[in-house]
């Protein structure tokens, strides 16, 4: 019986001191914001800047975040923002990145809520999110790094590529004649559709444009417009119902972006797909967009609405109601995103972001291939550290 005992006692000692998988876990050691601005070739133009709401676009900022753990792993994200904001949005990630120091990496829902009480007194959407965006997607690469998957593979991809379009040759600004020369350019390079802006102030000149580039792609290559808001409840119905002839995968933000009541009155009277909420900046503002039955398509944009967590969440509620998706811009991080939406999504083609990174996607027969190489599948290159305007850094580098 004693002896008994005694073996019991040692069973129990073992037991005690095996550790649980919060005391034996990886810790964040240390976090880096930093701010870059890409410069643009050339100033960019849509219809808000024919109305004089804009000026030309010139640059983008770039928010980095860089993570990494006790035990060797690393993780990067990225948010941006055109025109103003990119300064608000450092500031804020530089506030509230200590909040990470310490935490487990694989808790990322537990530690974006943190992040989002760290910073309760600016609310929960617009720049305050956007400001979690980096870190949130710096957390999932690494965590996808961490299993040694590509992040599509991580959330469960549907498809190991996603079908792509162009926007970047079909702005304003350029003369309609090199806006062909764009499209045909993207057509042969492999792209899948073609998206070109419109927005006039003069309608007819919307018209005979898009007239030129469906002649160019022919009946039936995939082709997009987008109104980046510019039109009211009557020109829009007009302009959708004479657009009705050119077959449109879609028409894209015919109204103001918080006009949920008139993109449903027009997505139920048009033949044509509806699709918009690329400005939308929170998970609630996308839920009352599809709730509100108010487009066919849901266009989230991973880096403005908080990161991949919340759009993880988008994502979810718009399957549940049988929206289809095309993310906007983005598309290093929202190709994985795609590959993992249940029903064949669009996927926003941008060179811009180019520079910034190592690596590259590969585009073929219409499609965007996701690669072999883990989590988001991107290093920060040379040029990236070298548009740095400001950075900083909290804990130790391992």
């Amino acid at each position: 019986m004693v002896s008994g005992t005694n073996s019991q006692a040692v069973t129990y000692a073992k037991a005690t001191d095996t550790k649980t998988a919060a005391e034996n876990g990886d810790r964040i050691a240390w976090v880096k914001i930093s701010l870059s601005i890409l410069p643009l070739a050339t100033p960019v133009s849509d219809a808000k800047v024919l109305t004089g709401r804009q000026k030309p676009l010139t640059e983008v900022a770039i928010i980095f975040a860089e993570i990494r753990t006790r035990d060797g792993f690393e993780g990067v994200g990225f948010s941006y923002s055109k025109r103003a904001g990119g300064q608000g949005i450092y500031a804020h990630a530089k506030e509230i990145a200590d909040n990470l120091l310490d935490e487990d990496p694989n808790d990322i829902d537990k530690i974006y809520t943190k992040l989002l009480w760290a910073g309760a007194s600016v609310g929960r959407s617009g720049m305050a999110v956007q400001a979690i965006s980096p870190i949130d997607i710096a957390l999932w690469d690494l965590k996808a790094k961490r299993a040694g998957l590509p992040l599509a593979k991580l959330l469960g991809a549907h498809r190991d590529s996603v079908q792509c379009y162009n926007t970047s040759g079909g702005f304003l600004h350029t003369p309609l004649e090199q806006v062909i020369k764009n499209v045909a350019i993207s057509r042969e390079s492999g792209i899948g559709g073609i998206k070109i802006k419109v927005g006039q102030p003069d309608t007819r000149e919307d018209i005979r444009r898009l007239t030129a580039v469906r002649q160019e792609l022919g009946d039936d290559f995939p082709l997009m417009v987008d109104a980046n808001q510019q039109w009211d409840r009557e020109t829009a119905i007009r302009m959708g119902r004479k657009m009705e002839a050119f077959n449109l995968v879609w028409i894209e933000e015919p109204l103001d972006a918080y006009d949920v009541e008139g993109h449903a009155a027009l997505a139920a009277a048009l033949d044509t797909p509806i699709a918009t909420g690329e400005m939308l900046t929170s998970y609630r503002e996308h839920e009352q967009l599809i709730l509100g039955n108010a487009s066919d398509y849901v266009q989230p944009d991973a880096p403005r609405v908080g990161g991949i967590t919340p759009f993880l969440k988008i994502m979810d509620l718009a399957a549940r109601h049988g929206k289809k998706l095309a993310p906007h811009f983005a598309m290093e991080v929202h190709l994985h995103l795609s590959a993992a939406y249940p029903l064949e999504p669009w996927l926003e083609h941008f060179e811009w972001l180019n520079p910034l990174f190592n690596e590259q996607l590969e585009l073929r027969d219409g499609r965007m291939w996701i690669s072999d190489r883990p989590g988001l599948g991107f290093t920060l290159s040379e040029q990236a550290r070298k548009w740095t305007q400001r950075e900083c850094e909290f804990g130790k580098r391992p």
